[in-house]
């Protein structure tokens, strides 16, 4: 349960008696040591080594073991079973949290919900070594002066504990809340006073055995499986490529429940007893048991029609408690007391007691030793004040104009320790009707915050800062020794208002002291939720009256003493230490929070020795007392008669008040002198808790059920004991003041009396605006209040003081939260600090630092996610910390019932802070979302989070494909279906009947054009290595041929494998193989440097194919025999391999003939992107057609050049390096790709020194372009470099046109003559390697815009560039000639209509005749090349592309004057998600994550039994690596409604890629489930 009371403080101390031995003097300084490390004033280190040499003379030593060993383990040992150990707390502004503090009874429902949830496992994250040793956090920050960290000694830490657990007795006879005695009447707890004295001797003995229990080793995994002998299936890893992705899917892994956790790099044995280190797998397994049980509510599924994915809203619960009271009316204050003497205005006030009683003391500020350096007196208030504002006015001018006017802004800034600068300051600007803006000192340029306060200054028009001497020597400086200009800050004049730059006024001269006006007096500062900081305007009227209001509700009487806590320059600090306070001729003492630090107990030291009649004080000075009371026999605190607790609207404050109450009734302290009070920048003071002497009903103590308060209803204790939460009032309502409850959202409607709701205030103390904002200030300051029927409550304008509370019995208020820390989740309500307090109570101290837990929410996908980030201890073990993780996610689940979406840990000192302690809570929120926090641990829990996700598609019955076509004609779509030219009708056909052979084209043009140049190869210095004219290239391959028949004694029909370097070799060999009747098969050398991953590919390759010789060069001969060689595969067992540097010169006796065109002339083998070896077999008269098709579109002849920069082994690649040269005629300039390595501009420089027209690439070598000479662009023009020459520049792919590629390609080399329209691509695939190709003539390739949720479901709908949701497609080339297309749906095998995505369908007569293996399963591919239509057209055979894609009719028109249908390739069928009913294709999630974080260079995603995962290369340094995780997952949420199952982070280079460029993501898979991939971190989304 949620309470916060006085058990908090219950700390648990191993030997009390020992404690009570310590002298007096030692226990002072241990404490003042505890607080210099829980500031981080001192290193752990060094409060070690300090506190051994303290407390050793005292302990009893055992023989021979070191004393602070000793100790260290008294409190181990002792410590092992406590519940709970209290923290002390840090301050804060305003908009961070902090005193935080868990009550046992909170502790112990923690507890108790954990309990329910023992059973459950959770994969733990993966993490490479390097990233666990954390890079030492001062390397990243400044190491913190503010807080360091913020505990007393964590349970489970190797170096001495806490002071706290030695000198805090346990408080007894709690007087809280709900239990009377929390820590007796809870069984979990300890038993209290000398039964935990154990004898020091017992303590020694089981010394031993706390250090076992504390620092065991990790569980033997081995050891543990054997004994349950787990049976563990592991995922059928197919070495055999081919097998369907259904079969992949489905290999369900199954495992025994309760698995543990394996450690990095434990063995576990798997089902033949062999270990595997593993440390994907066996976790993957564990993830799977804890998804087997998913935690959403059951979805009705039903099919969600095409474009209506509206996301599933949650349906209120019925059973939800609803506010049932009546309509609450608004409460008002008592009436204003007239007093006929009170001053005018404020500054008439300090006129008086400045010239009526000057030496009455007015404000004593102190040291950090805690004496007083100053005294300052109203008389000397006032003159200085009137210095300075004569300085002001009229000393400071620019070009003879005035620098200030009445009305100006000015920024104060003064540090926390100098009271009495600032309090001149802020009166003498009051003076001259100056407007000051108190702000905090900014130390670095980097301050949280900074920034924000900058605009702030900058809205207010702020020129000039004021500020003091010593404090303007610390600012950071510029090089020219003035004050930096800190980031968002305008250019400000600093003026350093110590005494002697001030002028002296002449003696006629007075400040004119008027009335209280409307006009602004001051502007208060606020940061919001959103890390806006807005000013708010405080008129001289709102801030006279304010302090009357003081005045009279907290009964001040002149030359009373006060002390105050609180910061001096904002809030309830400067409204009753130096407003009220000069108002009532008071006297303060003001505690600087450096000697908090130092002395926790000066405040209460303060109030004794000037017998101070009240003190104001945050609930985190309470608790610091706490820490040192013993030391303080002396002290009483009877002459308080008012104990102001500023932050006692905070649910937590009731803990400290009541401990405090307890420890402090003996040395004076009454109960009823407690004052709570609740306030709001906006609405400064809205209620406190009136001192005893004016008979007010007693406090009030109410215990609300957190399940009503989530509804916003109040409940008074239910039956749910665990989930309560215990808060106290916060008295009555302001004098003169009118307030009221209104609902929260929408309009301002009344609350009723049960409901929880903002509190609104109307009175004439409140803030007047937000300065320089109208538009929130009419909403904040101006909301008028209906009642149910609509009708306005008063003609007055009611403040909203962003509190959320309720009026209690007595008309006493009560606070429950704040608006700025409200997370609505699901429509329910929680507050962020309600969510620190249960972490917290989930035994915080071993692994994080208490007060540094930061929560908030994010909205993802329409609703908000909790998010709660912590600093880990540097002592914390992975494994440790990920237990505490998902120990604090089930206890926020069990107490507040709702889920945390992400947490995450960060190393210590790391989190920003705020200006007095605490944690910066939007700065933090604001690095989380940038992936700027470098978390060391991650744990993200979608998968429990996110239910409001579109329902699931559910396939419709199975409409037949006839139905379609008929419905396609009714809805006026036409049959999706287009075709290339009719090559029948074209000019050419005799030379086509005549070129059927590719051999016999080469013989002719050997004869008719012998000195004819066909091919010419480039090196990397882009000098010609090699050429060949027809006859040369026919001549060398007869040689071939010969050397074929008679070293190798091959015969007609035998298959070669070619395992040649792209170059000119290649072709002849190929050629060669034509000529002998051979069938060529051209494989990709191995790459000597990496032979153990490419070396097994062309081994497979030769075996597939089954190839009886290898023909390859001398160099690549020696490769493959080599003894690296023989790590990667067995080299005995390679076929002949003959070298043909060195062949026969003599002429075959005769070239063979084949007897039809049907036969086959050569292999084209491929590796798939989905890891499938394919091999098609291509005809002779296949060839002649492909190389026929591609003449005609792209209108080669003899006389032309092209450049190609391809890859010559497959497809298109293959066809244009080796084939189309040959018989068109034309000469190829081959750039081969690898060359671009040495020489990034090869390729460009070619086409521009032959003045190309036609130029072939991959995407490969256009991203080396554009990555490589981004930036000398400039450099190759100077070079002479010329591209106007470029008609077309076509991207031979397999896949869906990469846009973002192209067009960045275009934009960077415009510069250098390319046309925008030259940029084209093709498309090809295993069945037809060239569908598509732009060619010279037609129009220029077009873009649609699709909408990407329409595509899920297989339709297509165009919408706008630019609106949510559009994909941009771009057309893959132009069809070629003799090509007919249709799109079939994939499963019917019905035509479809253009509206409809489906598998395109290519009927060509360079089809490729079949496969000629695919590796694995051919059953499967039979029908990829003679398939038909189910209805319709059902006589032509077509070939399936396996690649979806649609047909679109354009507004252009082609060369034959018809209407263009383009064609638009979607992505490859097989690597298609099906997740949630619906088709996703990889490069769309791809796109979207890489958009995520600066540091992601590239990604892949594959999916893992139903779970997503999502690969990314950080390309940055380690300490990023958890800050992906979140922002990958929030972006696939957001714009595709998946949850990812698997995070892998992994370094540059791992995802694989083939040599078009392509992603090989079924490697990847392979990769991942054998744990191949080193990752950085692996990620399981819960």
């Amino acid at each position: 349960m949620a309470e916060r009371c006085s058990a908090g403080f219950l700390l648990m101390e191993p030997t009390a008696a020992m404690a009570m031995n310590l002298p007096a003097e030692v226990r002072e300084k241990l404490a003042e040591l505890e607080l210099e490390l829980s500031e981080g004033d001192i290193t752990q280190k060094g409060y070690e080594k300090k506190r051994a040499k303290l407390v050793a003379p005292y302990i009893p030593q055992t023989q021979g073991v070191d004393p602070s060993l000793q100790i260290e383990n008294r409190i181990h040992s002792s410590s092992q079973p406590t519940p709970a150990v209290s923290k002390q707390q840090k301050s804060c502004a305003s908009n961070s949290r902090d005193e935080r503090f868990r009550s046992d009874v909170h502790t112990e429902a923690v507890q108790a919900a954990l309990a329910k949830y023992k059973e459950r496992k959770m994969p733990m994250p993966s993490k490479r070594r390097s990233v666990l040793v954390q890079s030492s956090v001062e390397a990243c920050t400044p190491p913190d002066t503010s807080s360091a960290s913020e505990d007393e000694g964590s349970l489970r830490r190797p170096g001495p504990p806490s002071v706290e657990r030695w000198f805090n007795r346990v408080i007894q006879g709690s007087s809280t809340s709900s239990s009377s005695s929390s820590t007796s009447s809870h069984p979990g707890g300890w038993p209290l006073g000398p039964a935990s004295t154990a004898a020091t001797t017992v303590l020694a003995d089981l010394m031993a055995q706390s250090q076992i229990e504390n620092h065991s080793a990790p569980p033997d995994v081995t050891t543990g499986l054997s004994q349950r002998s787990v049976h563990i299936e592991r995922p059928q890893v197919a070495s055999v490529r081919g097998v369907p992705r259904g079969l992949h899917n489905t290999t369900i892994l199954e495992t025994a429940d309760g698995f543990p956790p394996p450690m990095q790099g434990a063995s576990s044995l798997l089902q033949d007893g062999v270990p595997v280190n593993s440390r994907v797998s066996s976790k993957i397994q564990q993830l799977l048991n804890t998804l087997k049980r998913p935690k959403r509510p059951p979805l009705r599924e039903f099919f969600l029609d095409d474009f209506e994915e509206l996301l599933d809203v949650q349906q209120p619960d019925p059973n939800q408690p609803k506010p049932e009271g009546p309509a609450m009316s608004p409460l008002a204050g008592e009436p204003p007391g007239v007093v006929t003497n009170w001053p005018p205005s404020l500054l008439t006030a300090m006129q008086r007691w400045g010239t009526t009683q000057p030496k009455t003391p007015c404000l004593t500020a102190l040291d950090n030793s805690g004496k007083p350096v100053y005294t300052l007196t109203y008389g000397k208030l006032w003159s200085r004040s009137v210095k300075l504002a004569y300085t002001l006015l009229n000393k400071l001018s620019t070009k003879n104009e005035p620098l200030l006017r009445p009305g100006d802004r000015v920024a104060l800034v003064f540090p926390n320790n100098d009271p009495v600068m600032f309090m001149v300051a802020f009166y003498g600007c009051l003076l001259v009707e100056l407007v000051p803006v108190p702000i905090e000192v900014p130390l670095t340029r980097k301050d949280a915050g900074s920034q924000q306060i900058g605009f702030l200054l900058g809205s207010c028009g702020v020129t000039l800062a004021l500020t003091t001497d010593a404090c303007q020597k610390g600012l950071p400086k510029a090089q020219t020794g003035e004050v930096a200009t800190f980031k968002g800050w305008p250019r400000l004049l600093w003026f350093v208002t110590d005494g002697k730059h001030l002028a002296k006024p002449p003696k006629d001269w007075h400040p004119l002291v008027r009335d209280a006006s409307n006009d602004i007096a001051y502007i208060e500062y606020k940061t919001s939720k959103e890390d806006s900081t807005m000013g708010i305007a405080v008129s001289h009227a709102a801030m006279l009256a304010h302090c009357h209001a003081l005045t009279q509700a907290c009964g001040y009487t002149e030359a009373e003493t006060i002390t105050n806590v609180l910061d001096f320059k904002r809030d309830a600090g400067l409204w009753h230490g130096v407003l009220t306070s000069v108002m009532n001729r008071m006297h303060v003492i003001s505690i600087p929070y450096s000697l908090m630090k130092v002395n926790p107990l000066s405040w209460i030291q303060k109030v004794h020795s000037y017998k101070a009649r009240v003190a104001v004080v945050k609930s985190r000075d309470m608790h610091w007392s706490l820490l040192s009371q013993r030391d303080q026999r002396d002290i009483s605190l009877s002459s308080l008669r008012m104990l102001i607790v500023a932050d006692g609207a905070n649910p937590w404050s009731i803990s400290s008040c009541d401990a405090f109450l307890n420890v402090f009734q003996a040395r004076g302290l009454r109960p009823e002198v407690i004052c709570p009070c609740a306030s709001s920048s906006e609405a400064l003071t809205v209620a406190i808790r009136r001192p005893p002497e004016m008979g007010v009903p007693p406090p009030g103590k109410a215990v609300l059920s957190m399940t009503g308060l989530s509804h916003s209803v109040i409940r008074v204790d239910s039956e749910e004991k665990l989930s309560v939460l215990t808060v106290q009032d916060v008295g009555q309502v302001m004098p003169g003041a009118l307030v009221c409850v209104v609902r929260v959202e929408g309009t301002p409607y009344l609350c009723k009396t049960d409901e929880v709701g903002e509190i609104c205030v109307s009175s004439n103390t409140t803030g007047v605006a937000y300065y320089g904002l109208p538009g929130i200030t009419k909403n904040i300051f101006e909301t008028i209040p209906l009642t149910a029927a609509g009708v306005p409550l008063t003609d007055r304008h009611f403040t909203r003081t962003g509190l959320l509370g309720f009026v209690g019995p007595d008309k006493l208020v009560f606070v429950v939260g704040k608006m700025d820390g409200l997370m609505v989740v699901s429509g329910r309500r929680h507050n962020a600090d309600d969510v620190v307090a249960t972490a917290l109570a989930v035994e915080p101290m071993k692994f994080v630092y208490r007060g540094r837990i930061a929560v908030f929410s994010l909205e993802v996908l329409h609703d908000e996610r909790v998010v709660v980030v912590a600093e880990q201890r540097p002592d914390a073990s992975e494994e440790d910390s990920f237990q505490w993780m998902s120990r604090i996610l089930q206890a926020i689940d069990s107490i507040h019932q709702v889920g945390v979406y992400c947490l995450a840990l960060v190393p210590a000192n790391t989190l920003p802070k705020a200006a007095l302690g605490g944690i910066h809570i939007s700065e933090t929120k604001q690095r989380f979302l940038e992936g700027a926090l470098h978390p060391c641990n991650v744990l993200m829990c979608p998968h429990t989070c996110v239910t409001n996700l579109p329902k699931p598609r559910q396939k419709q019955p199975e409409v037949g494909p006839a139905s379609v076509v008929v419905g396609n004609l009714v809805a006026g779509k036409r049959i999706a279906q287009a075709c290339g030219r009719d090559v029948a009708a074209l000019e050419d056909n005799d030379q086509a009947r005549k070129f059927l052979y590719m051999h016999d084209v080469l013989q002719w043009r050997a004869q008719a054009t012998p000195d004819h140049p066909l091919f010419l190869l480039l090196n990397a210095k882009g000098t010609v290595a090699s050429t060949a004219t027809c006859l040369q290239l026919h001549k060398r391959a007869e040689r071939v041929a010969l050397g074929l028949m008679e070293k190798g004694r091959l015969n007609t029909g035998d298959h070669v494998a070619l395992v040649y370097p792209p170059g000119v070799d290649l072709i002849a060999t190929f050629y060669g193989c034509l000529y002998a009747g051979c069938v060529p098969v051209t494989v990709r050398p191995p790459h000597p440097q990496n032979l153990a991953t490419t070396l097994p590919t062309v081994r497979m390759i030769v075996e597939v194919s089954k190839s009886v010789c290898i023909l390859t060069t001398q160099a690549i001969m020696k490769l493959l025999k080599s003894k690296e060689a023989s790590a990667a595969v067995d080299v005995k067992s390679w076929p002949v391999i003959l070298d043909t540097d060195d062949l026969p010169r003599k002429k075959p006796l005769q070239i063979y003939k084949p007897p039809t065109p049907e036969m086959l002339a050569y292999l084209d083998f491929s590796v798939s992107t989905t890891g499938i070896l394919a091999g098609v077999k291509m005809s002779h008269a296949a060839t002649s057609a492909l190389c026929r098709s591609i003449k005609l579109q792209c209108e080669l002849y003899p006389s032309r050049q092209i450049a190609i920069c391809l890859d010559p082994y497959c497809g298109l690649g293959f066809a244009l390096w080796c084939l189309c040269s040959v018989y068109s005629g034309h000469q190829s300039i081959l750039v081969p790709p690898l060359e671009l390595e040495s020489n990034v501009s090869l390729w460009l420089s070619a086409v521009s020194q032959f003045k190309v027209r036609v130029t072939f690439c991959s995407y490969s070598v256009m991203e080396m372009c554009t990555k490589g000479l981004g930036t000398q662009t400039d450099a190759l023009r100077v070079k002479g470099v010329n591209l106007s020459c470029v008609r077309t520049c076509m991207v031979v792919a397999e896949e869906r046109p990469r846009i973002a590629l192209t067009q960045s390609f275009s934009k960077l080399f415009k510069d250098l003559g390319l046309s925008a329209r030259a940029v084209s691509t093709t498309f090809g695939c295993r069945v037809n390697v060239a569908v598509c190709l732009q060619g010279t003539a037609g129009p220029d390739p077009t873009t649609v815009y699709l909408d990407m949720r329409a595509l899920r479901h297989d339709r297509v709908r165009l919408v706008e560039r630019g609106s949510p949701h559009s994909l941009p497609l771009m057309e893959s080339g132009k069809i070629l000639p003799g090509v007919r297309v249709i799109i079939a749906n994939t499963e019917t095998k019905g035509p479809l209509g253009d509206s409809h995505l489906g598998e395109i369908w290519v009927s060509s007569p360079h089809n490729s005749t079949g496969y000629y293996t695919v590796y694995g399963e051919e059953a499967l591919h039979a029908d990829h090349f003679s398939t038909k239509l189910s209805f319709g057209d059902m006589a032509t055979v077509w070939a399936r592309s396996g690649y979806l894609g649609f047909l679109r009719r354009t507004d252009l028109t082609d060369a034959s004057g018809e209407r263009h249908d383009a064609l638009y390739v979607v992505g490859s069928l097989n690597e298609t998600l099906e997740l949630r009913g619906m088709r996703y294709h990889p490069i769309d999630i791809e796109t979207s994550v890489i958009r995520a974080h600066k540091s992601i260079a590239e990604c892949a995603v594959f999916t893992w039994t139903n779970l997503l995962v999502v690969v990314v290369e950080l390309d940055g340094s380690e300490q990023e690596a958890l800050d992906l995780v979140p922002l990958v997952t929030n972006v696939v949420l957001e714009e595709h409604y998946l949850i990812v199952g698997v995070v892998v982070v992994v370094d540059p280079g791992v995802i694989p890629i083939n040599s078009r460029g392509e992603k090989q993501r079924m490697h990847l898979r392979d990769g991942f489930l054998a744990d191949q991939l080193d990752p950085i971190y692996v990620a399981y989304n819960m």
